[in-house]
């Protein structure tokens, strides 16, 4: 049986570290979780960053990991197959809800529309696949920036236009609103995107619990939130629920 290679090995216990915790370590944190010299975790950490898996801090401090793991973690999961193994769930999600559905995933700092079900009625609507949405003002977008691996360094290059008056488009204010995407594993926008309108999204995972895409609904704001213009509790559980059965469909445990 072939011998393994030690620095691989220690390339890759740097990534899972750097994957885990707060996702930004310095060098004497590694080489401290590592039982390693600081000199030969910077010497991996100076390599990986060269070939893009890792990036530093501008202040030249702590490490995170890098974009380039974000296009390589896409590739795992075909988006074609992503929308493939949804179908089913998002029909059944429109004609639940009432309102139009979009799949969505991370390309390129913008929302890919991968899928779109129109709302279950007459009136004239425009299909959105291919779509580019803003990730700080949709709420397919705050779902995949708060459970993105990558998410510090996109927020680091991320503009934040003001689309709506109710944009989000101050990074305290969108980290506030990550960290509640986080803690409830569901978003919202209302009027954030769309005058008029309001979204519900969560999160889809895949076999590895890897968030790998996005499923929400968007409608007029007097149909998705109460009167106080909070989501009505009712759709937010018929959003979890459609993300959820996707998710089962991808081979991700059940929760």
């Amino acid at each position: 049986m072939p011998e393994r290679i030690q620095s691989v090995e220690r390339a890759a216990a740097i990534l899972r570290l750097l994957a885990s915790g707060s996702r930004r370590l310095g060098v004497v944190e590694l080489a401290q979780a590592m039982k390693l010299p600081k000199g030969t975790v910077h010497g991996i950490l100076r390599t990986l960053q060269h070939v893009g898996f890792v990036e530093q801090d501008r202040s030249g401090g702590k490490y995170r990991l890098g974009a380039t793991l974000l296009h390589l973690g896409n590739s795992y999961l075909d988006l074609n197959e992503l929308r493939t193994r949804a179908l089913n769930w998002s029909d059944s999600l429109a004609t639940r809800s009432g309102e139009s559905v979009r799949i969505g995933s991370l390309h390129e700092g913008k929302v890919l529309v991968v899928h779109h079900v129109f709302r279950p009625d007459d009136s004239l609507q425009v299909l959105e696949v291919g779509a580019l949405l803003p990730p700080h003002a949709s709420a397919l977008g705050k779902v995949l920036l708060a459970f993105a691996l990558e998410g510090d360094a996109i927020l680091d290059d991320l503009e934040l236009p003001p689309v709506t008056p109710h944009t989000h488009t101050t990074r305290r204010a969108l980290l506030q609103d990550l960290k509640r995407v986080r803690t409830r594993n569901w978003s919202a926008d209302v009027e954030e995107l769309v005058p008029g309108e309001a979204g519900i999204a969560a999160p889809i995972h895949d076999d590895r619990g890897v968030v790998v895409g996005a499923i929400g609904i968007s409608g007029a704001i007097e149909r998705v939130c109460a009167q106080d213009r909070t989501p009505r509790p009712d759709l937010v559980a018929t959003v979890r629920d459609a993300a959820r059965s996707v998710s089962r469909n991808l081979g991700a445990r059940s929760w």
